[in-house]
């Protein structure tokens, strides 16, 4: 039926420094299955790879998605030295699926776009607050706790950092 409810309200139990990388990729032709569909069949290899591997760094992910042609996942990170080491690791899912999709790109005309973005966020940087929810983003990545632990308001929580 799902994760399990953590009834009232709950904050991460991040400290330091939270490492957070949001990868995707945008259809801009949705005919051109061949330039898409090796891209949209990437990332969940690569992340069941990294899920696998407790020393990766990897702590959680979830997959999201923006506008109809828009797909993402938020991931959490031990540190940008584990997340920039596993894009760089010569033999691992990551490597040859950019290659392939630089090939496909320079062929495809445009037919599908990819982006990321990484945040290296300081302690005192992050809050957050979640209420009824199952574990969630940086509180399923951290593990969670009372949210009296670090504070009942969100001013309290960016002090708790």
């Amino acid at each position: 039926m799902g994760a399990q409810l953590l009834k009232g309200r709950t904050t991460a139990d991040a400290s330091g420094e939270v490492v957070v990388f949001l990868i995707g990729m945008r259809v801009n032709r949705w005919r051109a299955l061949r330039s898409w569909l090796p891209a949209a069949r990437a990332m969940p290899r690569m992340l069941k790879e990294l899920s696998a591997d407790p020393g990766s760094g990897l702590l959680g992910f979830h997959f999201l998605r923006g506008d109809p042609r828009t797909f993402y996942t938020v991931q959490y990170w031990e540190s940008r030295e584990k997340l920039l080491a596993y894009a760089a690791q010569p033999d691992a899912e990551h490597r040859p699926a950019w290659a392939a999709f630089n090939r496909r790109a320079r062929d495809g005309r445009g037919d599908v776009g990819v982006w990321h973005e990484t945040y290296v966020v300081p302690a005192g940087g992050y809050e957050n607050i979640y209420v009824d929810m199952p574990a969630f983003g940086l509180g399923a990545a951290h593990g969670t706790a009372p949210v009296a632990r670090r504070g009942d308001r969100a001013a309290q929580r960016f002090a708790a950092g």
